[in-house]
């Protein structure tokens, strides 16, 4: 009977477990870090007596830190692999929310933010696990980078009401050196189990045979036939500008509600507890949508089902910009999380593009371009909010934002390889 239960484990590609080690690495980033730091955010600017902006721009410069180091990092993950990047994002990560505990001040906090926990996030945690899927799969690509990318809010699901009651109950203090803790004693053990790619294990991606059914070998070629770009080639095609364009007002967008979520929700009325409670429900809705999303991907044309999404991230904010009563805040939080449940389909449409190779690479050169449209957004949400006291100024550009990152998706076209080099 035990052997009958685990020998379809056994049977199982092993590029699935290399999926669940990115899924691994991801929920602890989104539970302790994308969706945790807005739990400390208002605690923080309160103890330290910080404006909105000024904590908003500690956030805005780890990003901006992420983008300097796109290229660097993804030139290493393809030399190296991903697992010593998720081993340093882990420990740096780690250490520092837990030094993040004894800040008193300003400059104390942008030290520690920036120079520990932020350093290797970026690579360690958001480039790393896209980088297997990329690595393992060609065919079920989109369903497999959106395994992963799913986990972010399925780590906020978990951790992120764990954290906000700490912090009621703790103070933010201990949650945060609780917070580092976690992150080591779970991440490190994970993220060792990472391997490389299909040939390091002598495998195929997707699972196809090295040797055997000549038939199942004649149906996996097509789809192995990927072109395949270095940075130069793909940085002179007019896809790869588009991408970044797209992706920068998406993400601007994104990252700028995301970190202002409970104080904005705080101004639209709610308790700090609910809006919590809001932001857990965002991020438990974002595991089906991811899910949903990635399934359709992986059958009809990636750039115009990002286009739609976007089109229905911008109605989510308008109904929290106008809505009336607290069903439209719940409806916004459902529905705005088809704009995070397009990251990985976006990412997928690279790998389509430009191939397997120099996957890492292109990913984190375009970081470095579009990285700075989620460094500017939140610290412009919050110099708008200490300028007027209200968030309404900035609704309306979300709203046109979302639009044109929908419009740009879907235009975005399928590049080839410069004649010469074809």
């Amino acid at each position: 009977m035990i052997e009958k239960i685990f020998t379809p484990l056994r049977d199982l590609f092993y590029g699935w477990r290399m999926v669940a080690v990115g899924c691994a690495i991801r929920m602890l980033g989104g539970g302790f870090h994308l969706f945790g730091f807005t739990i400390f955010f208002l605690p923080i600017t309160n103890e330290l007596g910080l404006s909105r902006a000024a904590t908003s721009l500690v956030f805005s410069l780890a990003r901006a830190e992420g983008a300097i180091e796109g290229p660097l990092a993804g030139y290493l993950i393809d030399r190296l692999g991903p697992r010593p990047m998720m081993v340093a994002g882990v420990l740096l990560s780690g250490l520092g929310y837990m030094l993040l505990s004894g800040v008193n001040s300003y400059y104390a906090l942008l030290v520690v933010y920036l120079g520990v926990i932020s350093l290797s996030f970026s690579a360690g945690f958001m480039h790393s696990p896209m980088v297997l899927a990329n690595s393992w799969f060609i065919r079920r690509r989109a369903l497999a980078m959106t395994l992963i990318s799913a986990s972010v809010g399925l780590g906020g699901t978990i951790i992120t009401p764990l954290l906000a009651i700490s912090v009621q109950t703790w103070g933010w203090r201990q949650s945060a050196f609780l917070a580092g803790l976690g992150l080591i004693l779970f991440g490190i053990p994970v993220a060792l189990a990472a391997k490389r790619s299909t040939e390091s294990m002598g495998l195929q991606p997707d699972g196809v045979p090295v040797k055997g059914d000549h038939m199942a070998n004649q149906t996996a070629r097509p789809a192995q036939a990927a072109t395949e770009f270095d940075l130069w080639q793909a940085m002179k095609t007019g896809a790869f500008w588009m991408i970044i364009l797209a992706t920068t007002t998406r993400v601007a967008v994104y990252n700028a509600i995301t970190v202002h979520f409970v104080p904005i929700m705080v101004w639209k009325g709610v308790s700090e507890a609910r809006a919590a409670a809001m932001l857990a429900f965002m991020a438990l809705m974002s595991l089906p949508c991811h899910l949903l999303i990635g399934w359709i991907a992986d059958s009809v044309s990636k750039p115009r089902l990002m286009g739609i999404c976007m089109v229905i991230g911008a109605g989510a904010v308008t109904l929290l910009a106008y809505g009336d009563g607290e069903w439209s805040l719940w409806a916004f939080t459902m529905l705005f999380t088809v704009v995070e449940a397009i990251f990985p389909v976006g990412w997928a449409t690279v790998g389509d593009f430009f191939g397997r190779k120099s996957f890492a690479t292109i990913r984190g050169t375009m970081s470095f371009f579009y990285l700075w449209g989620p460094a500017l957004g939140p610290v412009v949400t919050g110099a708008v909010y200490d300028r007027y006291q209200s968030y309404a100024p900035m609704m309306s550009a979300f709203i046109v934002l979302s639009l044109v990152a929908g419009c740009l998706y879907a235009l975005l076209g399928r590049p080839s390889l410069p004649a010469a080099k074809a």
